[in-house]
């Protein structure tokens, strides 16, 4: 019966061996009565013990060991058994797996859908970065969720009406002619959306690989490094032609 609560059959022969007899023994006896090896005995009796199965004591320099009695051995294991039942009951809610894999997004009405439906199950912070144009579709649920409580970031290549409270805009530079359009979405520090133009086309991915996560928030965040010190110091850098002919390189 011990083996059904996940005793080995050993440590079952052991308390076997002490419950019946009635009475302290010391290891050789155990060994002849129980049957488990002598190598293996010191073994099994340490992990009886540590499993408050078994007491141990020292009599007359000699070593001996007493069983719980059968009793006690039984409440003991009920309320064990109940008790890991109520854990299970906490734990019940199943783990979800971490879901690291990268999906391509094809067609601009596909992201966008997918895009406001990401949107919509935010539920602690929000970034965003695109062209004005396409941001527009965004901008009123962008105020609502800002207004629910979640942290919203919004840089918009070009200027935007809206009322947030951490705007950046970029206003390209007239020569900035490799600049494409693209859109980045990042929700709860969890989820992105990342989508560009190829070959006249919008082409997309969508992923909630932790690596991905953390590469797109710095990206997003570098480009709002650049926005702020394009913001301050334009003059200077459009001034510098090294830095200019570096900032028209850019793709995005």
């Amino acid at each position: 019966m011990l083996q059904k609560f996940g005793f080995s059959q050993y440590e079952s022969k052991v308390y076997e061996t002490l419950v019946s007899l009635e009475e302290a023994l010391d290891a050789t006896t155990i060994v002849k009565y129980s049957g488990v090896p002598k190598a293996k005995i010191y073994e099994v009796l340490a992990r009886m013990i540590e499993k408050g199965m078994v007491m141990d004591s020292i009599s007359e320099k000699k070593k001996l060991y007493a069983a719980l009695p059968l009793n006690l051995a039984i409440e003991k294991l009920t309320t064990e058994f109940q008790g890991n039942i109520k854990q299970l009951k906490k734990n019940k809610n199943k783990k979800k797996l971490l879901d690291d894999r990268v999906w391509s997004l094809k067609k601009d009405t596909s992201i966008r859908v997918q895009s406001k439906h990401l949107i919509e199950e935010a539920r602690k912070s929000i970034r965003i970065s695109g062209w004005k144009d396409d941001l527009m579709e965004y901008l009123p649920l962008l105020e609502d969720k800002e207004k629910d409580g979640l942290n919203v970031e919004i840089l918009g290549v070009g200027a935007l009406n809206i009322n947030l409270k951490n705007l950046y805009t970029l206003i390209p530079a007239k020569e900035h002619d490799v600049l494409e359009r693209f859109q980045l979405i990042i929700v709860d520090d969890q989820k992105v959306i990342f989508a560009c133009v190829e070959d006249d086309s919008w082409q997309a991915i969508n992923t909630m690989s932790k690596s991905f996560v953390k590469i797109f928030t710095e990206f997003f965040y570098h480009d709002v490094a650049l926005t702020k010190i394009n913001e301050k110091h334009y003059d200077l850098l459009m001034n510098d032609q090294e830095i200019r002919t570096i900032l028209m390189k850019l793709r995005y």
